[in-house]
């Protein structure tokens, strides 16, 4: 994991690079600690959204994603209708892919199931992942795409019916969301957990 210096003096992860959305990301956002079931559902959607592209795309393209998909509260979501999703298609503010746009739906149905019968998503996600991982990654270590617990945390949300939530996009989410601290060692962010 490589990092760099930035001209306010802070040593960041290189892959925010310079841009200041991507910085702000890094430095407030990727690597908190997440525990709220809405929250925790966006990200995993906006994740699977993200798969075949930067994630400076998705990042960009956020807000749009909320407004297009109501806030990303799943109890909408899953009522949305064929109309909805010919909608969605159309809209430029998103990645317009049908087949995650037809998942997200899958995806919030789940999630109601989910949270209605037990356990609730964010203690599901969590009794898989445990304390936060920290893989205390020094710079120039390669970076890791994928784990024993996002194999694990993949193989039970495909199980439960989610859709775009293989290991590699699950363990990009737990890197996201603050279940393993990915920041190099000598990142300013490493072992924040707020």
């Amino acid at each position: 994991m490589k990092v760099h210096t930035h001209e306010d003096g802070l040593t960041r992860c290189a892959w925010c690079g310079t841009d200041p959305l991507y910085v702000a990301y890094h430095d407030t956002e990727w690597g908190v600690p997440e525990y709220d079931d809405r929250a925790l559902f966006e990200k995993l959607i906006l994740d699977g959204f993200q798969a075949g592209l930067a994630w400076i795309t998705i990042l960009r393209k956020r807000e749009g994603f909320r407004a297009a998909f109501d806030g990303f509260q799943p109890e909408i979501i899953a009522r949305y209708t064929p109309e909805k999703v010919e909608a969605l298609m159309q809209d430029a503010g998103i990645v317009r892919n049908r087949s995650k746009i037809e998942s997200t739906i899958r995806s919030a149905q789940v999630w109601l199931d989910i949270q209605e019968r037990g356990p609730g998503f964010s203690t599901l996600l969590w009794d898989i992942n445990g304390p936060v991982l920290d893989n205390r990654r020094a710079p120039g270590d390669p970076a890791l795409v994928t784990s024993p617990v996002a194999i694990a945390m993949s193989k039970e949300l495909k199980k439960r019916g989610f859709n775009f939530v293989g290991p590699t996009i699950v363990y990009a989410f737990m890197q996201a969301v603050g279940m393993v601290d990915d920041h190099a060692v000598t990142c300013h962010r490493h072992g924040a957990r707020a």
